[in-house]
């Protein structure tokens, strides 16, 4: 046992900043309990309160067509494709206005990089959702998606961001993150945004007062010590704009896709990450378990390795499932996840602002399990 590591656990407890050699010296340790400890005491020094929180919202996939070729996704389809699809506008209204009969105060709207849509066909997108339903907050498009707008307008990342914030983008998303290293994600894409590109959407987002969330997808082709470069580079730009509001965290999940050969990392890999995560990450607030990779027992685990949030209850979610992981909660089931533990759940937004009111009698189908199939194909 190195004890070393144990100085080391108990400085970063106590809030000395963890550095990138000695984070790796933990993830390649098989120290998880005392790692988890660490963590939760952080989190406990972070979040005193005597509760945990949650979200309500829904998955949106406005189109699965998209021109960039991902070994690990199997929810994409090529352009051209029988597949393929892209929401007709009164499908998509219509899970939202499901999503707010529900509870749901949120979406979270990604889909593929489409080749021919114009930046004014999102602009409309988010115009018509505003337009009926002004409470919702559109937590919308990843970076590649946003990177990929530019190109297909030709019009500069500003001056894109600027436009969307004002048709109603309220949020950015961490999706198509991976891992922050272009050896990896030239080795397992093609056709989307590398590294630097990907934290400058998130940069010039923050620079106009937006905020956003990250995240990491692990356990496939890259390194221990590319982990701990992904997370180095999302503290250093937490560290320049603060615009950061929380971490997500999730193994690959390789069933149906290209990588299928991989062996899925488990929950002593997912646990342990997620806490070094928590321990790196320190001018992140927020970090948010991840029971829909893991399943509940994992997921609800999570909040003594580091977390301080269950996530989203997600009603609905297809990336995901397309990969075969389909774990299923209902609010109930979510809010006892936190309860069995000692903490109050209360429901937060996407700005982990706390509702007054907290909608524990809301009677939700399981997550994951309410679907509208009607499509058309992309124009």
């Amino acid at each position: 046992m190195d004890a070393s590591l144990d100085y080391v656990l108990d400085a970063t407890a106590a809030g000395v900043r963890l550095n990138a050699t000695d984070a790796l010296r933990l993830l390649e340790s098989n120290r998880l309990a005392a790692i988890g400890r660490a963590a939760h005491a952080v989190t406990s020094r972070l979040h005193p309160e005597p509760y945990r929180t949650y979200n309500i919202d829904r998955n949106v996939n406005y189109t699965n067509i998209c021109t960039a070729v991902c070994d690990f996704c199997a929810f994409y389809r090529p352009p051209k494709h029988t597949e393929g699809y892209v929401l007709d506008r009164d499908v998509l209204l219509a899970k939202i206005e499901e999503t707010v009969a529900l509870g749901g105060d949120q979406i979270l709207m990604q889909g593929g990089l489409h080749p021919t849509l114009p930046l004014s066909w999102y602009e409309e997108l988010l115009q018509d959702i505003k337009s009926h339903f002004p409470q919702v907050n559109i937590h919308g498009f990843s970076p590649p998606e946003i990177h990929h707008f530019c190109k297909v307008s030709k019009r500069p990342l500003r001056e894109v961001l600027e436009r969307l914030a004002h048709a109603g983008l309220g949020s950015l998303p961490g999706g198509g993150g991976e891992i922050l290293v272009d050896r990896v994600r030239e080795g397992m894409t093609r056709g989307k945004v590398l590294t630097d590109d990907w934290l400058e959407v998130h940069r010039q987002w923050h620079a106009l007062g937006g905020k956003s969330t990250a995240t990491m997808m692990f356990g496939h082709i890259e390194t221990l010590a590319e982990r701990i470069e992904h997370l180095d580079r999302l503290r250093q730009l937490q560290d320049e704009t603060g615009g950061f509001t929380a971490f997500i965290c999730w193994s690959f999940q390789p069933d149906h896709t290209a990588m299928g050969d991989i062996p899925p990392a488990g929950p002593f890999a997912y646990l342990q990450t997620q806490a070094i995560a928590r321990l790196y990450l320190d001018n992140f607030p927020n970090i948010q378990s991840s029971w829909v990779t893991q399943g509940r027992e994992i997921g609800q685990l999570a909040l003594l390795f580091g977390a301080n949030d269950m996530g989203s209850l997600m009603i609905e979610e297809n990336v995901v499932s397309a990969a075969g992981t389909v774990h299923h909660l209902t609010l109930e089931q979510m809010r006892s996840a936190i309860s069995e533990l000692g903490w109050t759940p209360r429901r937060r937004n996407v700005f982990y602002e706390l509702f007054t009111e907290d909608p524990a009698a809301i009677d939700l189908p399981p997550a994951c399990s309410v679907r509208l199939p009607v499509v058309t194909a992309a124009p």
